[in-house]
């Protein structure tokens, strides 16, 4: 999360975690899940990203939607190891 400082950074987890879990899970989690979750999802997303040849950006928006896509792989990974 290139530019965006600690308080930014923070927040974008936060958002980052909440969208997910409006997508993944329907809404469950509270604001420490979200932000634990947006926070992980930003050490995910970059790599991911990377991985695939994505540029990634940065700023506020570009580190929301890699942090967001993170936090969405954090949780069908979650999801896939509690059903196995």
């Amino acid at each position: 999360m290139a530019g965006v400082g600690i308080i930014g950074a923070i927040i974008i987890g936060l958002l980052a975690g909440w969208i997910a879990q409006q997508l993944v899970s329907g809404g469950s989690g509270g604001l420490v899940t979200n932000l634990v979750v947006g926070l992980i999802g930003a050490l995910i997303g970059p790599v991911v990203l990377g991985a695939l040849g994505i540029w990634q950006g940065s700023g506020f928006l570009p580190s929301l939607v890699v942090s967001t896509i993170g936090a969405i792989v954090l949780l069908f990974i979650v999801r896939a190891l509690r059903r196995a």
